[in-house]
């Protein structure tokens, strides 16, 4: 079962983070970045938080599951979802113990005004 939109929509709300908080639709599901950290995966309808001290430390108990199969333990957050201070904490708590990602490698450019040609056989 594939994730709505409108779930998605609402963690992002719930999370009371204004334009820090985005998502990006990946293979019918969604991974959420807070000030461009991927933070989160929203999978089958469930919110699956990266799992770090700094959030087990604002969430207490947690329930660790895979997100989709092979994947590594993540928290599932289930009623914590509907608690704006908490969700907004420990998506903070998460983003701050994550490290910023690596850049992306540039991609080769084109030698400009020269054209190889291939020699005939």
């Amino acid at each position: 079962m594939a994730t709505d939109q409108s779930f998605v929509d609402y963690i992002c709300e719930q999370s009371n983070l204004g334009g820090r908080i985005s998502h990006k639709k990946m293979f019918g599901e969604y991974a959420l970045y807070l000030d461009g950290k991927v933070i989160a995966f929203v999978c089958d309808n469930h919110l699956f938080v990266k799992p770090t001290a700094e959030g087990k430390a604002v969430l207490g108990t947690v329930s660790e599951h895979p997100p989709y199969p092979g994947a590594k333990m993540y928290f599932r957050l289930g009623d914590e979802i509907d608690d704006q201070h908490l969700l907004q904490r420990v998506f903070q708590a998460t983003a701050d113990a994550l490290p910023l990602p690596k850049p992306k490698a540039p991609k080769p450019k084109a030698a400009k005004g020269k054209t190889i040609k291939a020699k005939a056989p």
